[in-house]
């Protein structure tokens, strides 16, 4: 019964390893005079539409990286 109840628990440890490590949101970073300083990119996909959105947003697109999640990291929204 132990045995079951570790190979359960490691499993559900992988899962939610590999599965954060796969969902990571992607973002674009804003210049300093942008009013916040990343835009999510809808669908983690960085395309022309998704910049265009984030552009009228306010944000100066100076490049592509995950989000963050600090608190002090202010995201433009929809």
């Amino acid at each position: 019964m132990k045995f079951k109840i570790f190979i359960t628990t490691i499993i559900a440890l992988m899962i939610i390893m590999f599965g954060n490590l796969y969902a990571g949101d992607k973002c674009v970073n804003c210049s300093s005079s942008s009013p916040c300083q990343q835009c999510k990119l809808d669908g983690g996909v960085d395309n022309q539409k998704n910049r265009k959105k984030c552009e009228n947003l306010g944000c100066k697109i100076v490049g592509t990286g995950s989000c963050s999640t600090a608190a002090n990291v202010k995201v433009c929204n929809k």
